[in-house]
């Protein structure tokens, strides 16, 4: 291998690997991977042809990724639809999006050792409510089509029943309306468009109505009527509105709206292709147990001070299955602290103003558009203009191209020019000249006219004009047109960013600090080992990471010309091939921008390929009893039925009750979803058997990729008998989770299933499909160069190698432990997989200490605990990743031997059930130095347990008190005098 990437990458040496081995009771490291992975299927597919064997370097894939970058052409873009080009303050762009302490989190599940980015996201939250005029918002969405959905889904439940016609605005976002048809189709949802500005009647029945606020157009007009009739007709009103234009405009809530939905993109989050971006929904009171995805709530600790934490996770889809609402298990959280951290460094005022500033700019290239004797309607506006030039249009936005100014080609008689925070005078410079040029307008005063009032003399190098010149008219001569002004009912009166969060970090100075005083409050992969089973939280490599911020991937919108995003295509295509030939697939959509998105993908297309086929009754989904929970809720999502199948003692499919469950669904079977290696954590040696049986009922085989880490280099999906499958590049191949979010779960499939894979109207690149499942033709784009230089520096052999060393390492953890926990479920050959589940149902039967108590326990070892009661309450599941080093894995099993111990002395009676240092875990540096110690243990068992002072991790409270929040919920910035 070249000078060994993957030796930076895979924390064990071979040696270490060796030895490993040896006290497992394996003769060597391949002794562990042959007792471990089945006969049946080892070698299935192992080597492929499309990936290089060796990988590269850091700098030669570097280097590879600048001649990718260097063929995409990064030009003003204006063409909006729901995407602006924004500023990222340098602050929060190093600080937040470059800092592993924020990028390498993982959600805040456990919240004690989370409260920096739990409080971050309910400043978001914060921000969207008082922007949104409604009082409960959630942790962010996927994206604005998606977050659109689930308004319609919230719509649904709220109204129970009656009419399933769900109304969409003729001025949507067309992404939206393309997004919402495909998942309407498949719950029986019947979508109507209605041209609602235009005065359009209602349908008799519907049970909602989607209103985009401003319109696709820019059109500003006063939707309370449309929200009225909506009412009246029994539905429920969603908005998706523009956040930045509600700096300016009355607030959907304050016109009645039930949902409001959009994205916070404009709010310094790189354009990226298209993502990760983090969406928004906000609800009425009444609707806040219906909404979709998280909620941070506040809550209180042990020692009653102010504490957040995820509220209401009964919601939850491990817990509720196929009774889940959504099946959104991925938020977008590491973008949405770079948009509440926007709001927070500019502040309402500075919001306004870059709000002003854009409109003014609009106003400003109206006026000059008119001077031409160009048509750009009456409306009122935001940021968006609509232009009439009569089999033009073409000609005019090729010239907008050659002047270095992207717009939207509307349609042959029109062009659209969107303004956001980075546009220029220069560019409305240019976007004049295309229009004079193409157009072939007049050529009136305006911007570079000699006679003074469009003098550009000062913005020749393309800074911004203030929005004080451009008000005063000093760049235009041309009066201000009818329909101009905002309509006096919809200038915004109500206040809002008014808690001191949002005006208390106006310096640099200020800023970086409080982004350092939240990390410091959390644990990520930046301080040590994250041990979550289900979740593989490796390595996040810098040079991969490094190209993401380059303008050349980082400021070019998802709907760009396919000249311009060459670079894009090449390496968007090459990944594809890459992860196709691991899984032995022949098709891979990269579009699904969260694991959850590809398996519904994936169901999608099972459901699509049946139809097509004429079997409109297979809609009977079978799902292990063991599967992830997600499964379950995309597969309602998808329109199917779930029937549970029961797993054996060991942890495997129960092959006598799925053979009974095929039987007795055998001409309504769709699909089988399955995990391999298994959700238990091993890897089912019956799965051709398993796979066979299905495809014989004329059913489909749907292998969950979530973990894949522990296949790649010995089986591939495709050759066990499946026929489509997510992937988790957050997982498997190393984008960050970020706090919760971004992921990319890409779908693949066989040949026959790949006409029924996503597709988009915008896409770049041709392909067939059912449409789109993602806002952007290529979800997430903007993270894939992270996954593109893993594979790239890794090469088959490296990526063989990690899940070598992340079997060998969950092996070694499972055999140190298993004298001290019961190791759940291992393999015929008593090996388990990546992961392993300990049981520690016997440690509280015995002790009385609990599955919490160890967790929290763990903390005060320097460590995040793993996956809590998932799969098996009262279990945790431990999967330590290739990329720690034997010192660490050491530290965690040592820390979790002496947690053992501790709980053999409450047992004994040396310590009481009801204070011990388990149950009084975490302990805060408060707790231990502030007043008398009244505990049977001292300060230093407290807080000290491992004798490691110099790198000590303190939490910042006490343990959660759940129910508590749960009871009395707020979603929103508390007051100062809470924290009193």
């Amino acid at each position: 291998m070249s000078a060994a990437y993957a030796d930076r990458h895979i924390g064990t040496t071979a040696g270490e690997r060796e030895r490993m081995a040896a006290l497992v009771g394996d003769a060597d490291a391949a002794g562990v991977l042959a007792a471990a992975v089945p006969p049946v299927i080892r070698g299935l597919g192992a080597a492929g042809a499309a990936i290089p064997a060796e990988g590269v370097s850091e700098a030669e894939a570097l280097a590879e990724l600048r001649e990718l970058a260097a063929r995409n052409r990064v030009l003003s873009p204006l063409i909006g639809l729901g995407y602006s080009d924004t500023l990222t303050p340098s602050v929060i762009q190093r600080n937040v999006l470059e800092n592993p302490s924020w990028y390498t989190a993982y959600t805040p599940y456990q919240p004690e050792i989370s409260q920096g980015r739990l409080e971050a996201l309910l400043n978001f939250q914060t921000m969207v409510a008082d922007l949104a005029g409604l009082p409960v918002a959630n942790a962010s969405m996927l994206d604005e089509a998606t977050a659109a959905v689930e308004g319609m889904l919230v719509a649904r439940r709220a109204v129970r029943g009656g009419s399933d016609v769900f109304v969409v605005d003729a001025d949507a976002l067309p992404q939206t309306k393309a997004v919402l048809a495909v998942r309407a189709e498949a719950l029986g949802i019947e979508l109507v468009e209605v041209d609602l500005a235009g005065g359009e009647a209602l349908p008799e029945a519907l049970f909602g109505a989607l209103v985009q606020y401003p319109g696709a157009s820019g059109r500003v007009w006063n939707p309370q009527g449309v929200v009225d009739a909506v009412h009246v007709a029994g539905g429920q009103a969603v908005v998706a509105a523009d956040l930045l234009a509600l700096a300016l405009l009355a607030s959907p809530g304050s016109l009645g709206a039930d949902v409001v939905v959009g994205s916070s993109q404009r709010f310094g989050v790189p354009l990226g292709f298209g993502g990760p971006h983090a969406g928004f929904m906000v609800v009425r009171q009444g609707l806040e147990r219906q909404l979709p995805g998280r909620l941070v709530g506040v809550s209180k600790d042990a020692d009653g001070r102010l504490a957040y934490r995820l509220a209401l996770q009964t919601r939850e889809q491990h817990i509720r299955r196929e009774k889940a609402t959504s099946n959104i298990c991925t938020a977008q959280v590491l973008l949405a602290v770079m948009a509440a951290m926007y709001a927070v460094y500019h502040g309402p005022e500075g919001i306004r103003a870059i709000a002003e500033d854009v409109r003014a700019k609009t106003t400003l290239l109206r006026g000059w558009l008119a001077e031409l004797g160009l048509d750009t309607g009456d409306a009122a506006h935001f940021d968006t203009v609509r232009v009439r030039v009569p089999a033009r249009a073409a000609a005019v936005a090729a010239a907008a191209h050659d002047g270095g100014v992207l717009l939207h080609l509307v349609d042959a008689d029109t062009v659209g020019v969107s303004v956001g925070e980075a546009t220029t005078l220069a560019d409305l410079d240019a976007v004049r000249a295309a229009f004079a040029a193409g157009a072939g307008a007049g050529s009136g005063g305006g911007v570079g006219s000699t006679d003074g009032a469009g003098s550009t003399s000062a913005l020749a190098n393309g800074e911004s004009a203030s929005t004080a010149d451009i008000r005063t008219g000093e760049a235009s001569t041309a009066p201000i047109r009818t329909g101009e002004a905002l309509p006096d009912d919809l200038v915004r009166t109500e206040a809002y960013l008014t808690h001191p969060v949002f005006s208390s970090h106006r310096s640099e100075t200020a800023m970086m600090r409080y982004l350092k005083r939240l990390a410091d409050k959390d644990y990520a992969l930046d301080r040590g080992m994250i041990p979550l089973g289900s979740c593989t939280m490796k390595l996040n490599a810098a040079t991969a990471m490094a190209a993401i911020t380059w303008p050349e991937f980082g400021r070019i919108h998802p709907f760009a010309p396919r000249e311009d995003v060459g670079g894009y295509l090449a390496l968007i295509a090459q990944l594809e091939g890459w992860l196709a030939d691991l899984t032995g697939y022949d098709a891979v959509s990269l579009q699904p921008n969260a694991g959850s998105q590809g398996e519904l993908a994936g169901l999608l297309a099972i459901r699509g390929y049946h139809r097509s086929r004429g079997d409109l009754g297979r809609d009977v989904c079978l799902i292990p009893s063991s599967a992830h929970g997600t499964n379950a809720a995309s597969a309602v999502l998808a329109g199917m039925r779930v029937v549970v199948v029961a797993c054996d003692e060991q942890g495997n499919v129960d092959l006598d009750d799925l053979r009974a469950k095929i039987a007795s669904h055998a001409d309504a079977l769709a699909a089988l979803m399955i995990t391999y290696p298994s959700t238990h954590g091993v890897y089912e040696h019956d799965v051709l058997e398993i796979t066979a049986a299905v495809h014989d009922a004329g059913g489909q085989v749907y292998i969950d990729g979530a973990n894949l880490n522990a296949l790649l280099g010995h089986a591939r999906f495709g050759d066990l008998g499946g026929d489509v499958s997510h992937l988790n590049l957050h997982k498997t191949f190393a984008i960050p989770h970020g706090g919760g979010g971004p992921g990319v779960g890409p779908v693949a499939a066989k040949a026959h299933l790949a006409p029924f894979l996503p597709s988009h109207p915008f896409a770049q690149a041709d392909r067939d499909g059912i449409g789109p499942v993602s806002a952007a033709p290529y979800g997430s784009a903007g993270i894939l160069p992270i996954s593109w230089a893993y594979v790239r520096m890794m090469g088959l052999e490296g990526l063989t190698m990690a899940t070598d060393a992340a079997v060998i390492a969950a092996n070694y953890v499972a055999a140190r432990l298993s004298e001290h926990y019961p190791v759940l479920y291992t393999g015929e050959e008593g090996r388990v997989a990546h992961e392993c589940i300990l049981d520690l149902r016997p440690l509280k039967a015995e002790t009385g200490v609990s599955v919490d108590d160890v967790a929290k326990r763990l903390v005060d070892y320097g460590f995040h605990a793993p996956t809590m009661s998932f799969p098996v309450a009262g279990t945790l599941m431990v999967e330590p990743t290739e990329s720690e080093d034997l010192a660490e894995l050491d530290r965690f099993v040592d820390a979790m031997i002496a947690i053992r111990r501790e709980a053999g002395r409450v047992a004994a009676g040396e310590w009481p059930q009801g204070d011990n240092p388990l149950a009084n875990a975490p302990h805060t540096a408060a707790s231990a130095l502030v007043g008398e110690w009244g505990h049977p243990y001292s300060r230093e068992t407290a807080v000290y347990p491992s004798g490691d002072v110099e790198g000590k991790y303190w939490p910042p409270v006490r343990r959660i008190d759940q129910a508590y929040g749960d009871r009395n919920l707020v979603c929103a910035c508390p007051p100062i005098e809470a924290f009193a």
